[in-house]
């Protein structure tokens, strides 16, 4: 199903919307509101259920009943709900599948602007295009900012800013698309990962030699509790943050011998500077501890062994 810009018009292509909620039902309610009311709104939403307590799935088919809800028995994180709800896509036929968070409320034109910058770029498509995401409060969610691609040629740069883009390197799941031929070329989000560095490593996977673009017109708010990383209060959650990055860096393929080796340093500082600002600094340390055991001991399973026995 090979696509070039031009060889059908934006409107004419298949796009599927993802969206992995876990007990937020009123906010993934409000998400799929903003969905619907987009200017361009998707060909289809599929929202994955990471066995809500909440009655999220209920009231999303209450309110949404043309939404494809797929509600699983057991959480598997947001890393385990996107590999599912992408390759779920990906078999429907989709030409670019929208992974959204369940508290990423995209402005009305947010898909829109993805899909034209999509469409519009000179050359081969895009493997994934971004949405700039704020805070409640307007200004840049700093946990949400893509990393820029380092290094990149005049033309490549040229090329984004003609489409009123920037070229980047990875990017989060709060809002992004992703070109459906690119996706099913590379292996899926690693379900094992379960939550954190999840999208960091299948983006940088993804685009280690393939165009990213970061789309500044699409706009999504993100409604955390702060704006400023994602290690601000981690506590028991930084396993999972020190045993991925130990996976990143040590088993996958998304990164350059340069890059690992950047990364790795600016993953050790950040590291430090956590547990030095915890007020729970003793937590922090055992979870590194087996962050860092977990990490080395072993890799991740197979996504489709994580994901055999979830659907109810």
């Amino acid at each position: 199903m090979t696509r070039y810009p031009g060889a059908r018009p934006p409107g004419a292509l298949k796009v599927i919307a993802v969206v992995v909620s876990f007990n937020r039902r009123d906010l993934v309610l409000e998400v799929l509101g903003a969905i619907a009311a987009q200017t361009r709104p998707p060909d289809h939403v599929v929202v994955v259920d990471n066995a809500s307590g909440d009655g999220s799935a209920r009231a999303v088919r209450s309110a949404f009943p043309q939404v494809e809800v797929i509600q699983l028995g057991r959480n598997v994180g947001g890393a385990g709900g996107f590999a599912l709800g992408l390759s779920r896509s990906l078999d429907e036929g989709a030409d670019a599948v929208w992974l959204l968070d369940d508290d990423a409320v995209p402005n009305p034109d947010a898909l829109g602007a993805l899909v034209r910058a999509w469409t519009s770029y000179d050359g081969a498509p895009p493997a994934a295009v971004a949405s700039r995401v704020v805070w409640v409060d307007g200004t840049e969610h700093r946990m949400n900012i893509p990393r820029r691609r380092r290094g990149g040629s005049a033309n490549q740069a040229l090329r984004a800013r003609a489409v009123g883009c920037e070229p980047i390197r990875s990017a989060s799941f709060c809002s992004i698309l992703l070109d459906g031929d690119a996706a099913r070329q590379e292996a899926a989000p690693i379900a094992d990962y379960f939550l954190w560095n999840d999208d960091f490593e299948y983006t940088a996977r993804l685009l280690r030699r393939r165009t990213g673009l970061l789309a500044p017109a699409s706009v999504v708010v993100h409604k955390t509790v702060d704006h400023y990383n994602s290690g601000s209060n981690p506590g028991p959650r930084f396993f999972y943050d020190v045993r991925n990055m130990v996976w990143m860096l040590g088993r996958s393929a998304a990164l350059s011998p340069s890059e690992r080796a950047f990364f790795a340093i600016v993953t050790s500082r950040r590291v430090v500077r956590t547990i030095a600002r915890s007020a729970n600094r003793a937590t922090l340390v055992r979870q590194l501890l087996r962050g860092l055991r977990a990490g080395l001991v072993s890799g991740p399973r197979p996504t489709e062994e994580v994901l055999a026995t979830v659907r109810r």
